[in-house]
C-alpha cells in the first residue's frame, strides 16, 4: 500500500473511476423497516438496541457501496450522540470500511491550537500503540476547522506527515449561511475563505507533504454550492484535494461539483450523503426495487457515479 495518502487517493479514484464519496449520516428514525423492526433494534431510545441498527445500517451500506466508490465518509456527529456506545461503534465501522479496501475520512471538524490541537490529532489520526488497543484503527484522513490559522492546522498537518494520512480544513462551507461569514471582504477586496485557502495552501505545499503524484496530504473543504465564488480555487491551488460536498440533498449540481477536478478526474472527492442511503425513501427507486432497500442504495450510488462520469464528459 502506498505511504502517501494522496497517491493511495489517486489510485482509488482511477481505480473506481469516479470521484464520488458516500458519507454516512445515520439517524435511526430514517433507517430501513427491516432494521428497525428487528426484535433487537427496535427501541430507539435503548442506546445499545440503537446503536445496534445503525452500526448495521452502515455495515451493509459500505458492503453495498465499497465496490463502486473510492472512499467513505463518516460522520462522528451521528455516532457521539450515543456516547462511549456510538464512538465503539464509530471505530468498528473504520476497521470494517479498511477490510473492505476504502479510503476512509473521518468527517470530526475539530481544531484548536497548541498541545489540545496535538493531542486531537493523535486520537483521530494516529493509529493506537497503547496495550488493548493495538487492533484500533483511525481514519485515512480526518475534517478540520482551519479558523484559527496555521497554529490550528500544523499540528494534525504534522501528525498525518508521520502517520501516511490526510487532513481536509474547512475553506467554504456548502450551507447558504455561510456567505454571510466567510464570503466577507477586508479592505482589499479578499474574501475570508480565500484567505484560509491561502493559509492552507501554505502550509499543504511544503515539500515533505507532496506525494508522487503530485498532491498534498493536506486539502480543503469547498461546498459545490457556490460555483461562482470559488471556481478559481482549482487552477490556484494545484497540488490539494478537495473534499466538495453539496453534491445531492444540499442543491449541488454534478457540474457544479466536478469543476474541482482535473482532467484525469483526480483532484476532488464530491460528497453524497443523504441522496444515496436514504435512497429507498425516494418513488423512482421505491418504484424499482419495492423494499429491498441495498439495491435501493446500490442503484442511487451508480446513478451518482454515472452523473458524475457525465458531467465530467461535458466538461472535457
Amino acid at each position: 500500500m502506498a505511504n502517501h495518502f494522496a497517491d493511495r487517493l489517486c489510485k482509488a479514484v482511477k481505480s473506481k473511476r469516479t470521484s464520488l464519496v458516500v458519507g454516512l449520516d445515520p439517524v435511526y428514525s430514517r433507517l430501513p423497516a427491516a432494521i428497525k423492526n428487528h426484535r433487537s433494534m427496535n427501541d430507539e431510545f435503548d442506546a445499545a438496541s440503537a446503536v445496534d441498527a445503525i452500526l448495521d445500517f452502515c455495515t451493509q451500506t459500505m458492503r453495498i457501496i465499497a465496490p463502486i466508490t473510492p472512499a467513505v465518509k463518516i460522520n462522528i456527529a451521528f455516532f457521539e450522540k450515543y456516547l462511549w456506545e456510538g464512538i465503539e461503534s464509530y471505530y468498528s465501522l473504520i476497521s470494517e470500511a479498511d477490510d473492505l479496501g476504502l479510503e476512509i475520512i473521518g468527517d470530526v471538524k475539530r481544531g484548536d491550537i497548541g498541545h489540545t490541537a496535538e493531542f486531537y490529532a493523535a486520537a483521530h489520526l494516529q493509529n493506537p500503540e497503547l496495550v488493548g488497543l493495538e487492533d484500533t484503527l483511525t481514519p485515512d484522513a480526518i475534517t478540520i476547522n482551519g479558523f484559527a490559522g496555521t497554529e490550528g492546522i500544523e499540528p494534525f498537518a504534522n501528525m498525518a506527515d508521520k502517520q501516511g494520512k490526510g487532513v481536509f480544513v474547512w475553506v467554504r462551507a456548502s450551507n447558504p449561511g455561510a456567505a454571510a461569514i466567510q464570503d466577507f471582504a477586508d479592505a482589499d477586496g479578499q474574501r475570508m475563505y480565500e484567505k484560509i485557502a491561502e493559509i492552507v495552501n501554505e502550509i499543504a505545499i511544503k515539500p515533505e507533504r507532496i506525494s508522487n503524484s503530485g498532491y498534498s496530504n493536506v486539502g480543503m473543504i469547498v461546498g459545490g454550492t457556490a460555483p461562482e465564488v470559488t471556481t478559481a480555487l482549482r487552477q490556484k491551488y494545484d497540488k490539494v484535494w478537495f473534499l466538495v460536498p453539496g453534491y445531492g440533498s444540499q442543491g449541488a449540481s454534478a457540474a457544479d461539483c466536478v469543476r474541482f477536478c482535473k482532467s484525469d478526474g483526480t483532484g476532488a472527492l464530491i460528497t453524497a450523503s443523504r441522496s444515496i442511503i436514504y435512497a429507498y425513501e425516494k418513488p423512482q427507486y421505491k418504484e424499482q426495487f419495492g423494499d429491498d432497500w441495498k439495491k435501493c442504495i446500490e442503484q442511487a450510488a451508480i446513478d451518482a457515479k454515472i452523473d458524475l462520469s457525465n458531467a465530467m464528459q461535458t466538461k472535457l
